[in-house]
C-alpha cells in the first residue's frame, strides 16, 4: 500500500484508520523503525482490545525480532500497563491501542526505556522518515540471528505496584460504579480492585473494540450518563469512567454528578505533597483550574505551569523532579510511576480519600472545586492564526490584563482567565475559560466566543 504517514503520525504517536491508512505490513516497518531510533537490544509490547491490535502488534514484534531485537509480549493490557512494564523491566515499549477514537481506527504510543515518551522531538519523527522510506525501498536487511519473541504476564505486577503507592487495606468499605466502556479497564480493575474493601459495580467489562455500548471517551457527557444513572440506582459511593486504553479515569460523585479533571488534579496533589513530607514540584497545564496552583502552595508544593499535551508534561517532570502532574483532559502523571500517567493510580488515591474520612465525595471535593469553568469549547475556523490576532488585538492593552503564548493564547485578569488554542490535526480552536463566579465566566466565554466565531 502507498503510505501516507503524515496523516497518520501525529504529535505523540501513530494513529489512523485500518486498514485504510496502515496495515500490518506497515505495522512491521514501525517495528523495525522503533528498534532502529532507539538503538534497543530487547522491547516490550502490548495491545488493547480492538479487533486489529492483535496483529498489527504481532507484526511490529516481527519488525523488531528481524533485526535482532527481543521483544516480550505483554498480550492484553492497559496502556498504563505497557508504561509499567516498560518501568520495571527497563525496556522500550510500544503500545497498540487508538484510546478513544472509534473501532476503525489504531495506533501505537511509544516510549523509551523508563516509559519515557517518544513525540515528534524525541525520535518519533525520525521513525516516520525510516518507515516512508523503507515503505517505497523495502524493508531493511535483517540481522544474521533474529531475535526472540516470548510472552509475558505483567497484570498481577502492574496490580501491586499501585496498591503499594495507595493504602487502601484501612478505608471504610465503599460501593464504587466503574464503567469500563468495553475498554481494557474491564481488564485491569478487578485484579487491581481484588481484595480491597470495594463493593465494585461493573459496568461494560467485557471487552469489545466495536464499543457496542458508547465512545469510551468519559470526557464526553453522552459517554458517562449510564454511569451517572447507576451510580444513583445503585446508592453507590462513587463512579468511575475509563477511556479506551484506561490510561484517563473520570470520577462522578454519589449524586452522579460529574467531579471535574482539575478538582481530583487538587486532590491528589495534595495527598503526593502529604507523601513526600509536604514539599515537591507540581506540574499542571495551563487550562486547569486556578484552584490547582492554588492548592499545591496551601500544601506546601511549588505549581509549574506547562503546555497541554502528555510529551511537554513527561518532559517538565523528568526536568524539575516533580512528584505529580496533572491534566484538566483527566491524565495523571507520578513521579513513582516513572513520571508516566495511569487513570488507575488516580483512581485508587480519590478512593482513599473519600474512604479515609466519613463525608460523601461531593463534600470532599467541594474544596477542590473553587471556580466556575467552561469546560472546552470547540470552534471550526477557516484561520486559525487569525482569529488569535483577532483576540490579542481585542484584549491587549486594556487596563489589568495579561496575555501570554506558552500554548495558543490565555488572556488573563485577576478576576477570570481564557485560553484559546489551536488544534494541531484539525481546523479547531479550543477556548476554555474560568472567573470567580457563574456570570463572569458566562460572560467572558460568550466574549472570546463572538470573536473566535467571528
Amino acid at each position: 500500500m502507498a503510505a501516507d504517514l503524515s496523516q497518520i503520525v501525529k504529535a505523540y504517536d501513530v494513529r489512523g484508520v485500518v486498514p485504510d491508512q496502515w496495515d500490518e505490513a506497515l505495522a512491521e516497518l514501525f517495528g523495525a523503525a522503533f528498534v532502529q531510533v532507539t538503538g534497543a537490544e530487547a522491547i516490550v509490547i502490548g495491545h488493547d482490545m480492538r479487533p486489529s491490535s492483535p496483529g498489527l502488534s504481532g507484526a511490529f514484534a516481527r519488525g523488531a525480532a528481524a533485526l535482532g531485537v527481543d521483544v516480550t509480549e505483554i498480550g492484553l493490557c492497559s496502556t498504563d500497563q505497557l508504561y509499567y512494564a516498560s518501568g520495571a523491566l527497563n525496556l522500550p515499549g510500544a503500545m497498540f491501542t487508538a484510546s478513544h477514537n472509534p473501532a476503525k481506527y489504531n495506533g501505537i504510543k511509544m516510549c523509551r526505556a523508563g516509559a519515557a515518551p517518544v513525540g515528534q522531538d524525541t525520535g518519533l519523527a525520525e521513525i516516520r522518515e525510516l518507515a516512508e522510506r523503507w515503505s517505497e525501498s523495502g524493508a531493511p536487511e535483517p540481522a544474521a540471528t533474529p531475535g526472540t519473541i516470548t510472552q509475558r504476564d505483567t497484570l498481577e505486577d502492574y496490580a501491586a505496584h499501585l496498591r503499594s503507592l495507595v493504602d487502601l487495606t484501612a478505608i471504610r468499605p465503599l460501593k464504587v460504579v466503574v464503567d469500563a466502556g468495553n475498554g481494557m479497564g474491564g481488564h485491569t480493575v478487578p485484579t487491581v480492585f481484588a481484595g480491597l474493601p470495594l463493593d465494585l459495580v461493573p459496568m461494560y467489562f467485557e471487552l469489545d473494540g466495536t464499543f457496542p455500548n458508547h465512545e469510551a471517551n468519559p470526557l464526553d457527557p453522552a459517554n458517562i450518563v449510564d454511569l451517572q444513572a447507576r451510580v444513583r440506582a445503585e446508592g453507590a459511593d462513587l463512579g468511575i469512567a475509563f477511556d479506551g486504553d484506561a490510561d484517563r479515569c473520570f470520577v462522578v460523585d454519589e449524586n452522579g454528578d460529574p467531579v471535574s479533571p482539575s478538582a481530583v488534579t487538587a486532590l491528589v496533589a495534595a495527598r503526593e505533597l502529604a507523601r513526600y513530607g509536604g514539599k515537591g514540584t507540581v506540574i499542571h497545564n495551563l487550562i486547569t483550574s486556578w484552584t490547582v496552583p492554588e492548592v499545591v502552595k496551601e500544601n506546601g508544593g511549588t505549581p509549574v505551569r506547562t503546555r497541554v499535551g502528555h510529551s511537554f508534561i513527561k518532559a517538565e517532570m523528568a526536568k524539575s523532579g516533580a512528584i505529580f502532574g496533572g491534566e484538566h483532559s483527566a491524565h495523571y502523571y507520578f513521579k513513582d510511576f516513572w513520571n508516566a500517567d495511569t487513570g488507575m493510580l488516580a483512581a485508587l488515591h480519590v478512593l482513599a480519600a473519600l474512604g479515609g474520612q466519613d463525608g460523601p465525595l461531593s463534600a470532599l471535593v467541594a474544596q477542590y472545586d473553587r471556580y466556575a469553568g467552561s469546560g472546552e469549547i470547540n470552534s471550526t475556523v477557516d484561520d486559525q492564526q487569525g482569529r488569535l490576532a483577532a483576540i490579542r488585538a481585542a484584549y491587549e492593552g486594556r487596563e489589568g490584563v495579561t496575555v501570554d503564548e506558552l500554548d495558543g493564547l490565555t488572556v488573563t485578569t485577576a478576576d477570570w482567565w481564557f485560553n484559546v488554542r489551536p488544534s494541531n490535526t484539525e481546523p479547531l480552536l479550543r477556548l476554555n475559560a474560568e472567573a470567580r463566579d457563574e456570570a463572569t465566566m458566562t460572560k467572558i466565554r460568550d466574549e472570546a466566543l463572538h470573536i473566535i466565531r467571528g
